[in-house]
């Protein structure tokens, strides 16, 4: 039986729109897929106690987050039909406005990339050991609550 491999996740910094752009081109030629459903997740300019967001930084236990993503891409390949299944996280500092999740889902139908990108944002979420600490204007810190 062949051997799965498993996938980095991980960008240092921002993912640039770039890479959204290009990763929708290389599955132009794949004439099996009928949707893709894309999540973006952006850093926002959240205010708390009279101060600003201006990033985020973001930190993980990077092996188990890798492990864990391929037990969670495998189990969402057995319960939905797609054709591929793309995640990118970032590591380090992302400033707002900058994008720093980038989840892409390929399938022959909508409602199947639509469910398993929707159900993937979340798994990400509640089960990846990912933190990010967000940098406020006056030069505080605290760490973000997932939600």
């Amino acid at each position: 039986m062949k051997e799965k491999k498993i996938r980095n996740i991980f960008v240092n910094g921002a993912i640039p729109s770039q890479k959204v752009s290009d990763d929708i081109l290389k599955h132009a030629d794949n004439t099996a897929i009928g949707a893709h459903s894309i999540f973006l997740g952006q850093v926002r300019a959240d205010e708390k106690e009279g101060s600003v967001v201006t990033a985020i930084e973001y930190t993980a236990y990077e092996t188990m987050a890798i492990e864990k993503m391929a037990v969670i891409r495998e189990a969402l390949f057995q319960k939905y039909s797609l054709n591929c299944l793309h995640v990118y996280h970032s590591l380090g500092t992302v400033s707002v406005g900058e994008i720093c999740l980038f989840v892409f889902v390929s399938s022959p139908h909508r409602k199947a990339a639509i469910e398993a990108c929707e159900e993937l944002v979340e798994l990400i979420k509640k089960d990846l050991p990912i933190w990010g600490k967000e940098i406020y204007q006056n030069q505080t810190t605290v760490w973000k609550e997932n939600k």
